[in-house]
């Protein structure tokens, strides 16, 4: 079965196709430059999809990082995968966009602790573990302050691997000087991270799926404040 992966819960975008049956990345194309996703998701997969001489009929499913991210960001891919999804009547998978980059990092002997930045100092994050070539959900998906994250780092006995975009906010605050970074290249989110966490996951049909955001948008909060001060 072929996938194709989406993901745009960040800065980044990314576009995979993924080949399940042998559990081959057959392609990638990945974007960092701030472009709108809106302007460049599906111009991506379009050509990926072009290049590889893949048509949309032969793909068996698509797969989108469904959330935690940016509120605008979230709702571009899985809107993206709905309609593609439904245009090619196939099924539709989203996973944790914290998940697919744990899956991607592969590495043994370490407790994975992807971050994402979700400002006011804090991250949204989880944590996972490679055991015996299986990755085992430790926490779930949560918004958490940077120094409640690491303090619950230290009751893990392994040694931490810290990735995501949430990075560099993570070092700059004091707490996380025993943690080591992962490498550039597998920082951050990808469409192939998605490919690989959907293998394992189960799909549903477009019309099931749904962004999943942890916290409410900056909109929903004002509204939430001004209902409370107009009914004061």
């Amino acid at each position: 079965m072929l996938i194709l992966a989406i993901e745009s819960s960040a800065k980044p975008v990314s576009v995979a196709v993924y080949n399940a049956a042998d559990g081959k990345l057959l392609g990638q194309y990945f974007q960092n430059n701030g472009f709108s996703h809106s302007r460049t998701l599906l111009a991506l997969a379009e050509t990926l999809l072009g290049n590889l001489g893949i048509t949309p009929a032969d793909l068996g499913l698509v797969a989108v990082a469904n959330g935690p991210g940016s509120f605008t960001g979230v709702r571009i891919g899985v809107s993206a995968a709905k309609g593609l999804a439904w245009g090619l009547d196939i099924p539709v998978c989203g996973v944790s966009t914290l998940e697919a980059m744990a899956y991607q990092t592969q590495e043994s002997g370490a407790v994975i602790c992807p971050v994402m930045d979700a400002r006011r100092e804090q991250v949204y994050n989880a944590v996972f573990e490679w055991r015996e070539n299986q990755l085992i959900r430790l926490c779930e998906d949560r918004a958490i302050s940077l120094e409640d994250l690491a303090e619950d780092l230290r009751s893990y006995d392994l040694p931490c691997l810290i990735v995501g975009d949430g990075v560099d906010v993570c070092m700059e605050f004091n707490g996380f000087s025993d943690c080591r970074v992962a490498p550039e290249l597998l920082r951050y989110q990808t469409a192939y991270g998605v490919a690989l966490a959907a293998v394992n996951a189960k799909s549903t049909s477009a019309v099931d799926l749904e962004p999943v955001y942890l916290r409410p948008s900056q909109a929903e909060r004002e509204r939430s404040h001004s209902s409370s001060k107009s009914s004061s």
